[in-house]
């Protein structure tokens, strides 16, 4: 696994039972500082790995880019003390791209928990997408999605490992085909790096798509949908009121709670339809 994973020494306590020694396998965190044109742009706490597609991502989600061939190229290179440990990253646009204004810029670093982290303003949070959901009628039958949750799960090779990592995915939405799956230590790295993924592919915005992840759903997950244009989001666990209110103003539909053969739908629930008897949309309505 590399760079993925780190060993270490830990010690199991089982109360009433034996002591033990024994090696572990953890999920690597390490900062990564993405520069544009050579510019500090932000510095994110991340599972090394993908780091293209995570800086292509997180410039598709800030609003600084809508395609992936508006990246020219991307090297690694060496930090402040002249070594290079492949945690800096300088993306060049493409000619005719402007470059982020200091607006654009992370005042602190973002953290693996909080996607928005450093934002030098409210306003600044709501980006504009270049991809409104526009699904041409797309519709997700019931059955095939309640099935997602567990193939995420299935291709979580590091998860399986370490226990100590989120996941993303790409489904297509009409034939439950999985597109691509990537793992980090922070919920909206994972996202960033399957959109990022998407972009350099050439397959923005993602209209017939479903973002699977695993977790809760934060204000954050659904801004990423919106910047990729993706028209459904689901989660395994509960969405936030702010994650909600942005997926109804967005036309995203957002679906929570997704355990066995049942869900939860807080916005959008007419693009979730049943095909087959036994499997249930639970359709909740804000006040």
């Amino acid at each position: 696994m590399g760079r993925i994973t780190a060993r270490t020494r830990v010690t199991r306590i089982t109360v009433g039972g034996r002591t033990s020694r024994r090696d572990d396998l953890l999920a690597v965190e390490e900062p990564l500082e993405i520069r544009v044109g050579r510019v500090p742009l932000a510095v994110t706490m991340r599972t090394p790995g993908h780091d293209i597609d995570l800086a292509v991502g997180f410039l598709v989600s800030e609003g600084v880019i809508s395609r992936g061939d508006q990246v020219a190229a991307a090297i690694h290179c060496a930090g402040a003390d002249g070594e290079n440990t492949y945690n800096v990253l300088d993306l060049t646009l493409a000619a005719g791209v402007p470059i982020p204004d200091a607006a654009a810029q992370r005042s602190t670093y973002v953290s693996s928990s909080c996607g928005v982290c450093g934002k030098a303003s409210i306003d600044a949070v709501h980006t504009r997408t270049a991809h409104p959901v526009d699904d041409a009628g797309l519709r997700v039958d019931a059955e095939l999605l309640v099935r997602f949750p567990d193939r995420l799960r299935a291709g979580q090779e590091v998860f399986e490992k370490t226990g100590g990592l989120h996941a993303a995915a790409l489904f297509d939405g009409r034939t439950g085909e999985m597109i691509v799956l990537r793992e980090d230590v922070g919920r909206h790295n994972a996202v960033d790096k399957v959109i990022g993924w998407a972009a350099r592919e050439g397959l923005l915005p993602l209209r017939g798509m479903v973002l699977q992840v695993s977790g809760r759903t934060s204000f954050e997950l659904t801004q990423k949908a919106s910047m990729a244009g993706i028209p459904v989001l689901a989660a395994v666990s509960a969405p936030s009121s702010l994650a909600v209110e942005h997926a109804k103003q967005a036309g995203i539909t957002l679906v929570g709670f997704m355990r066995g053969d049942s869900m939860v739908v807080y916005a959008g629930a007419d693009r979730i339809v049943e095909h087959a008897a036994g499997h249930s949309a639970e359709h909740v309505t804000a006040g």
